[in-house]
């Protein structure tokens, strides 16, 4: 078990919720569901090797933009398949690659090549691509790479 985990408060949808995130990232799996008094209380989930636990909590809590999972995509067709799905059934765009799915979460939704480009010296190519990522919604690369590379 990992030292640090993220413990996430549902109002009672947390089980549905851990499925859906489970079907969206390679290599999840939910762990453990535990349950008290014939209702779900809690959900061991991995996301990539990163455990969560979503509690069944109640409506006393909300989740916030304030916390957000950030995904890091090997290309556009993974931003765009993920932005997607997150977004199916009511969630909620957002700007520069966040976005709130329908249980309340949010998540950043960021190419692997964009966090690379922040890395770099080159602070100039760094500065156009940021200002490029601040005008969007869902991050496109392409369109981020262009403005790191000077056009």
């Amino acid at each position: 078990m990992q030292r640090t985990s993220t413990c996430l408060w549902f109002d009672g949808q947390g089980l549905d919720a851990a499925k859906l995130y489970v079907s969206l990232i390679p290599n999840s799996r939910i762990i453990t569901v535990n349950e008290a008094g014939g209702k779900v209380m809690t959900v061991l989930f991995s996301l990539d090797g990163t455990e969560y636990l979503a509690l069944n909590g109640g409506p006393q809590y909300k989740l916030s933009p304030a916390a957000s999972i950030m995904v890091f995509c090997d290309d556009q067709d993974e931003v765009d398949r993920l932005w997607a799905a997150f977004l199916e059934g009511g969630g909620v765009e957002s700007r520069c690659g966040w976005l709130t799915d329908k249980f309340g979460l949010s998540w950043q939704i960021i190419p692997r090549g964009f966090m690379d480009m922040m890395k770099s010296s080159d602070k100039e190519a760094v500065g156009r691509a940021f200002q490029a990522m601040l005008t969007m919604t869902k991050l496109h690369m392409p369109t981020i790479q262009k403005a790191y590379d000077g056009g």
